[in-house]
């Protein structure tokens, strides 16, 4: 038995004992074979409260959750960390990673630390970047500065940062040079590991292989989204759109992805219709995928 049929046959079991539990103490198999959610998917639903997005979230099948929207103030929606980690854990869920605004570290960035630890988290990932602090090359050597200064403290606490990317990352500037290039190059390759959203890479007309060839076992995460075949602007559910993602779960080896986590921005029909319809997608295509080298 190769070592991906060993992974991912073990794996079934043992993500059924990791749920609920602390994501360190899981194991490679439960990560790669354990469906994640980006919680953005369902922002429509937060207003029923966190406890019945998880019980919606775990109904569709999903085993964990990368949270989104956290302040210093509010706390993840008025809920605070340890409190949003016993409702996870009350879901069967587990948070392997979050969506934490850098400018969260402007002061000691120790709450924002603290509470990706309270939630069990492996990574704090950056997921986004305002206009006016990205208008030029330049720009990105300054971020790829403040995001290893944030993973130094992350490292400290037994974390790992990772980074986040939309499709403005791959304009090209002065010799042919994207934003992501500076990133990928100037990051701390020790400290900072990449989250490839597949949609914004696709919707930037780049090839997620190609880019996983660049710094090959660096794509810990993936944000797996699908793109509508009518509008590229437009996503839509895992499995009825344009990518193939065949071919990029085929290369999850040459990614070294971790984690993936399905994400819709665009919802034209309620949060957790789309999110399930995603997961069947998913479970039955793309995961046995992994078992196959």
């Amino acid at each position: 038995m190769n070592r991906r049929k060993f992974l991912f046959n073990t794996g079934i079991t043992a993500a059924g004992l990791a749920l609920g539990c602390d994501m360190k103490a899981a194991t490679t198999a439960n990560k790669q074979h354990l469906i994640g959610l980006q919680l953005y998917s369902v922002r429509d639903e937060l207003k029923i409260g966190l406890d019945k997005v998880f019980e919606k979230i775990a109904a569709a099948g999903y085993g964990s959750v990368e949270m989104f929207g956290f302040s210093e103030e509010g706390h993840f929606f008025n809920t605070k960390p340890a409190a949003t980690s016993e409702l996870l854990k009350k879901n069967g869920l587990v948070s392997p990673s979050g969506h934490y605004m850098l400018d969260l570290f402007n002061k000691d960035g120790q709450q924002t630390v603290d509470a990706a630890l309270a939630l069990g988290h492996q990574y704090v990932t950056i997921p986004w970047f305002p206009p006016e602090q990205r208008s030029k090359l330049d720009d990105y050597k300054k971020i790829a500065d403040r995001i290893n200064k944030a993973a130094k403290l992350c490292k400290e606490n037994n974390l790992k940062m990772a980074y986040h990317n939309h499709e403005f990352e791959f304009i090209k500037y002065e010799n042919g040079v994207s934003g992501y290039d500076i990133l990928i190059e100037q990051c701390d390759k020790d400290l900072v590991d990449l989250e490839l959203d597949l949609y914004w890479v696709q919707y930037a007309k780049e090839n997620p292989v190609k880019i996983f060839s660049k710094a090959p076992g660096r794509f810990k995460m993936w944000h797996v989204k699908d793109m509508s075949k009518s509008d590229p602007a437009t996503q839509t559910e895992v499995g009825s759109g344009s990518i193939d993602f065949t071919t990029i779960f085929n290369n999850a080896e040459l990614s070294g992805m971790e984690y993936f986590f399905v994400e819709q921005e665009n919802l034209p029909v309620p949060g957790d219709a789309n999110i399930k319809k995603s997961h069947d997608y998913v479970k039955a295509k793309l995961v046995p995928l992994l078992n196959t080298k």
